[in-house]
């Protein structure tokens, strides 16, 4: 994160008498709550009043100084763990800084259950980097984040299917980045802090990539406008949308928001609660979205979700090699000792960053290196992942079963 932005401006103080400029946004007045350190102020802006795309972003500030963080969810109306789980972002204390949450950005197609509104506009492609936004809404929006000028924004999103280095397979389990630096490794942080404290199952351990280059698709993406136009570091997060529980899939974009904004915003735990507890209280219903509009006809992509990828990167390609190369993972010995080797894993336009694996399916890649040794102690089957990143912050996976004569 850049943590220069700490300097470079001072929290917004609202009063009653704030108001954004757009005829389509009205000020609310909210109340304060108390943290550890004193008071948050908290406020209520409604946009779009009185029409059909009526919505609200909640604005939490702290009485320390601190950067501003824009948090998202809704953008697709049946994307429903990022609208519920940003409705509960909305509701976190601070101890520094501010917070502005979005969480139902289309609510009209939150209310239809689909992922564009009723005419098939695609919301999350009315942001043109440098220009005006396209749509009534989408101008609505940008005001109130332009207004707040933020140092990070985070855009809550699902996908139908599993990011693996190609967008148009899926891009679920994915956080995608801006450039530089800080937003990669913030990313990656994040998608192993929420591996290691949230995913049971390797399968569904979080990757990363980068957003997709200026004027290539997709476009018109408004975590791609915030992290362009005003500087901000810019976070998309995809959580996989099939067979997997929604508050499973909330408490993964919850950790990813917790984490990407510890430390920004000081947050305050005991509000935020923790990635690793288990959900307490019954699943909410999650409706059966209606039918929407054809991809043809809409022109958005194939998948339910905003296909991120440099269109000049290629993603790199893991490999696990059992050493020695004649034992065979599927005819071990209890108690015998083998080396993985993933050193020839590739990265066809870059180089290997890291080597991470995950040894057994506790599903947290915590150990590191070219090498390990794995000795399998008891019978059955032992699951083994190698995830590899390279200089662009883009992953590969690879895996394989290590299994005992027994």
């Amino acid at each position: 994160m850049r943590r220069d932005t700490l300097s470079r401006r001072s929290v917004l103080t609202l009063t009653s008498g704030f108001a954004l400029a757009s005829a389509g946004v009205a000020s609310v007045v909210g109340n304060s709550a108390q943290n550890d350190e004193g008071t948050v102020s908290r406020e209520s802006i409604v946009i779009r009043e009185g029409t059909e795309e009526e919505t609200t972003a909640y604005v939490t500030t702290a009485d320390a100084e601190g950067p501003t963080a824009v948090v998202v969810g809704g953008m697709h109306g049946n994307e429903v763990a990022g609208y519920t789980a940003a409705g509960r972002i909305a509701e976190w204390t601070i101890d520094a800084g501010t917070l502005v949450a979005i969480p139902e950005a289309n609510a009209a197609a939150i209310d239809r259950g689909t992922r564009n509104d009723a005419e098939g506009n695609n919301l999350n492609r009315q942001f043109p980097e440098s220009e005006t936004p396209d749509t009534e809404l989408a101008r609505a929006i940008w005001d109130v984040v332009s207004e707040y000028d933020p140092d990070v924004i985070v855009d809550l999103h699902e996908s139908t299917g599993i990011y693996a280095g190609d967008p148009m397979d899926g891009v679920g389990q994915a956080i995608f980045h801006s450039a530089g630096e800080a937003a990669t490794d913030a990313a990656a942080d994040a998608a192993d802090y929420v591996t290691q404290t949230a995913v049971d199952d390797p399968e569904f351990a979080f990757e990363i990539g980068p957003f997709s280059e200026p004027e290539t698709d997709p476009s018109g993406l408004l975590a791609h406008k915030t992290a362009r136009d005003l500087n901000a570091d810019g976070f998309l997060a995809e959580t996989l949308s099939t067979d997997v529980e929604l508050e499973t899939r909330v408490q993964w974009h919850t950790a990813i928001v917790e984490r990407l904004l510890e430390g920004e915003l000081l947050l305050d735990e005991s509000d935020t609660g923790s990635a690793s507890d288990d959900p307490t209280g019954e699943e909410p219903s999650e409706s059966e979205p209606d039918e929407e509009p054809a991809d043809d006809e809409s022109g958005d992509d194939t998948d339910d979700s905003d296909g991120e990828e440099a269109a000049s990167n290629e993603s790199p390609v893991a490999r696990i090699d059992l050493l020695p190369t004649w034992r065979s993972e599927s005819a071990l010995e209890p108690g015998e000792t083998v080396t993985l080797d993933a050193s020839n894993s590739d990265d066809p336009d870059g180089e290997l960053v890291r080597y991470e694996w995950c040894i057994g399916d506790h599903g947290s890649f915590d150990e590191t290196g070219e090498t390990v040794e794995v000795t399998v102690s008891a019978d059955g089957d032992h699951p083994v992942a190698l995830r590899v990143v390279d200089d662009d912050g883009s992953t590969d996976i690879d895996r394989l079963t290590l299994s005992t004569n027994c």
